[in-house]
């Protein structure tokens, strides 16, 4: 049996296809795709879906069931059930880490925090209404300081204090970056900064839905190191990462498709 989830986001579309051969419990990932959603989220998840199948060397009449989740959802027509983003991404977090009891998802242009009891989800908060703590901040203060994104986890790790950050809105808090680097504070530090001023609102929302361990990250944010230790640091927890936290709520879509 093979299902697929496929995830479509503002910024970047997730296919998952899993192969289930025996019981729920031994499915295995079988392919995933991550690609840009771009301007049209359902050609954006037709071409990753068959970038999927041709990876797995299957095509879509192979598939026994589609599961769309994420904010383009609603617009997969060939999706047999669309679910919500809270529901895949615990289903997801579930399967990399049994047991885990709070969720913390950290994608392109929205932030979550998910409370799971006996793996079902029970509450969540979502900040989607500003990329005040999201990936896309750090896109634009990484552009802003002419510094590559990717460069922000060495740099957070290996510089001593910070800069504090004051502006919680991305358009004020880029102005404020351009101040600081005029008067010639140094760029590593205001890095060090920013990292601590998404992890700021991140553990706000983390404190107001009430922090339960395991404790496990998901999103495309989960890569950079530096925002994990920060956020490590502040809710004084380990946090559990998948081994590609990207494609979290696209797994969880392809496990939720097995009960169809």
């Amino acid at each position: 049996m093979y299902t697929c989830g496929i995830d479509i986001g503002s910024v970047s579309t997730e296919v998952v296809i899993l192969e289930n051969s025996n019981g729920k419990d031994n499915a295995k990932i079988y392919s995933y795709v991550i690609s840009p959603t771009g301007a049209n989220s359902k050609i954006a998840a037709e071409k990753a879906l068959e970038k999927a199948c041709s990876q797995s060397g299957l095509d879509r009449s192979s598939l026994d069931a589609i599961v769309a989740t994420g904010y383009g959802r609603i617009n997969i027509p060939f999706a047999d059930k669309n679910i919500t983003e809270i529901s895949c991404h615990a289903r997801g977090a579930i399967s990399a880490f049994a047991g885990t009891r709070t969720v913390i998802d950290i994608g392109g242009q929205d932030s979550k925090v998910i409370k799971l009891e006996d793996g079902n989800p029970i509450d969540f908060l979502m900040n989607d209404k500003c990329a005040a703590g999201t990936g896309r901040f750090l896109e634009v203060m990484a552009r802003a300081l002419e510094i590559d994104l990717e460069s922000f986890t060495d740099i957070f790790l290996s510089t001593d204090g910070h800069v504090d950050i004051s502006s919680t809105c991305t358009v004020f808090a880029e102005s404020e970056i351009v101040s600081l680097i005029g008067q010639g504070v140094d760029k590593n530090k205001i890095i060090r900064g920013l990292i601590y001023s998404i992890v700021s609102k991140i553990t706000s929302m983390v404190e107001r839905i009430g922090l339960e361990e395991p404790v496990c990250m998901t999103g495309g944010v989960a890569k950079n190191l530096g925002v994990v230790r920060a956020l490590e640091e502040k809710l004084n927890v380990k946090i559990n990462i998948p081994e590609e936290p990207q494609i979290t709520g696209a797994l969880g879509a392809a496990y939720l498709a097995l009960n169809l």
